[in-house]
């Protein structure tokens, strides 16, 4: 990932768009023209951050959220790639008005979902068959701004060159209590990225411990 970074900085921006085939734009159009924004859903799989540059093979402007890089210099290559590609990089601690604006603005929002979430903002769903602790914030946007989710998943190829596939988007919620449905589309969404995930599952990108965050009844009683 990181000598990719590095040649898609140091080489023009259509030489990594040669190597990066598109599945579903008609989709993405689609939603567009339907809604005028969509959130997209997407996780650590592949060389996600090659997103950030295929948005130029569309029509649309992209926004993405994310929580800053521990490795300064991992965090300042992601960040150049998104000024050259043209990406708004959102912060994720502070997150809601510039992604409510981009929205506003008819732009899409990416959102990487296969993290370990504080328990004061999470949802609890199964994730390869136990419960996680999964950020409510892509389904609380979605209800919110009636933005439709599309999944959207970048995984390497054998040749060298990588394969980004826009899915169909996921279906509304029927439920009438907001809990409820914040909590289904948040398990919808986390399907979605298990479904990627085993796919490729060589190419899931996440060194950390995705369940360490338990449910209340799961937590053990201090001695």
């Amino acid at each position: 990932m990181v000598m990719e970074l590095c040649a898609a900085l140091a080489r023009p921006l259509e030489w990594t768009l040669a190597r990066i085939d598109l599945e579903g734009v008609d989709t993405l159009k689609s939603v567009m023209e339907t809604h005028g924004r969509a959130l997209l859903l997407t996780g650590h799989l592949g060389n996600w951050e090659l997103l950030s540059a295929a948005h130029r093979l569309t029509s649309y402007s992209l926004a993405v959220v994310a929580r800053p890089l521990d490795a300064s210099w991992l965090e300042t290559l992601a960040r150049r790639l998104c000024e050259k590609t043209g990406v708004e990089l959102i912060d994720k601690r502070q997150a809601l008005r510039p992604v409510l604006t981009a929205l506003r603005r008819g732009r899409l929002v990416g959102i990487l979902l296969d993290q370990n979430a504080a328990r004061d903002e999470a949802a609890f769903v199964p994730f390869f068959g136990v419960l996680a602790s999964t950020s409510r914030s892509m389904a609380v946007l979605a209800l919110r701004t009636d933005a439709p989710v599309v999944p959207v998943f970048i995984r390497r190829e054998a040749s060298g060159r990588h394969r980004i596939s826009i899915e169909p988007p996921l279906a509304v919620p029927e439920a009438t209590d907001r809990d409820a449905a914040v909590r289904e589309l948040t398990a919808l969404c986390t399907a979605r990225v298990e479904a990627a995930i085993r796919r490729a599952p060589e190419q899931w990108f996440w060194m950390h411990n995705r369940w360490r965050t338990r449910p209340p009844e799961e937590r053990r009683p201090r001695d």
